[in-house]
Formats: structure tokens, sequence, C-alpha cells
């Protein structure tokens, strides 16, 4: 098990370097091509034309998007480049979970027993993480009935009634999620579960 965290260490940091190394070129891209668009760059010189030969077809799905969002299409280069980023983060983050996961099934295969207390520390996460996408959910007004939130509602609302119910409103403030997450997590270290 060792060796398979080993290569996928080794993987990771393989994709950190290609991640990094992609937002560096959109970086140098959309600097190039903002200071054409803002004629910063005299618009007949030779790196303007390869900026409208080349990069301006890999920006012409951006622009669409921006223009129908309302937006300035001059910006659509450091759109780009912030798409890049966060999709970066994201993925880290996601090949972080996903380090996590295997690191916690090679512990929990070590022994019969602790597979079962896997399981039962995967089930907390899946309660903890609905707990949040519901709340992010209401940040940003996605419909509860949403396939992509119905799931944290179905998981969730079992131990969010009760407590709504035994909670006092504070104005438009439901702290509910707040206390079930405070619970879920005080339950989960009071049986010893990692």
């Amino acid at each position: 098990m060792d060796a398979t965290l080993a290569s996928y260490a080794a993987f990771v940091v393989i994709v950190r370097y290609v991640v990094f190394g992609l937002a560096v070129v959109a970086a140098i891209i959309a600097t190039l091509d903002w200071a054409v668009r803002t004629r910063r760059i005299p618009p007949f010189s030779a790196i303007a034309r390869f900026c409208r030969r080349v990069i301006d077809p890999l920006m012409l799905p951006v622009e669409t998007r921006i223009v129908r969002s309302g937006g300035n299409p001059k910006n659509a280069p450091w759109y780009t480049l912030v798409a890049i980023i966060v999709g970066g983060l994201i993925l880290f983050a996601l090949l972080d979970f996903l380090g996590t996961v295997i690191a916690q099934v090679g512990w929990g295969m070590s022994s019969p027993g602790r597979f079962g207390l896997l399981v039962v520390s995967w089930a907390f996460l899946l309660l903890k993480l609905a707990l949040l996408v519901r709340v992010i959910s209401t940040w940003v007004r996605v419909s509860p009935y949403s396939k992509w939130v119905r799931w944290s509602y179905l998981l969730t609302d079992w131990m969010l009634d009760p407590i709504r119910r035994l909670l006092p409103r504070f104005g438009p403030l439901d702290i509910s999620p707040l206390l079930a997450f405070f619970l879920l997590s005080l339950l989960q270290s009071a049986l010893g579960i990692p």
C-alpha cells in the first residue's frame, strides 16, 4: 500500500507542475491578448496578428458567454485565467481527497474491524458534506428541488427539523446547520471515529 501511495504522490506532484505551467502560459497569453485588445500593442504588429490568428479563436467561446451575461469581451483573457486557476485549485482539492480515500482504504483493509469503522467515518463525512452543500446552495439561491442539491436536503432534513423546532429564529439566519455540524463532530469524536 505504501508503494501505491508513493506513486500517487508522484502523480499529484506532476499534475501540480502541469497545472502551474498552464496557469503561467495562460497568464502570458491573457496579458498579450489584453494588451492587443486595449491597443497597448499596435494593432498591426506581429504580436497583434498572432493574437488575432491564434488566441482570439480560442477566446471566442469565453467571449460569447461574457457578452451573453452583459460583460465586456475585452475581459475574456482574464476570465480564462481565473477559470484555469480556480479549476486547478478544485483539481488539487479533489486529488488530495482521493489520496486521503486511498490512504483510508489501505488503513481499513489492514484489519477486519477497521473497515466497519471506516464506513461509519465516511457516513459522518457524507452528512457533513450534505450540510455544507445545503448551506452553500441557500447562499447562491439554488432551488432545493434541483437535482444537484436535492440529495443534501434528503440526507439532512431528518436532523435539521428537530433542531429548528428547539432553536428560536435569529431573524433571517438559520443556525440549525451549524449546530447540526457541531453535534455531528461531537458525536464522531465521542465515538472515537477518525
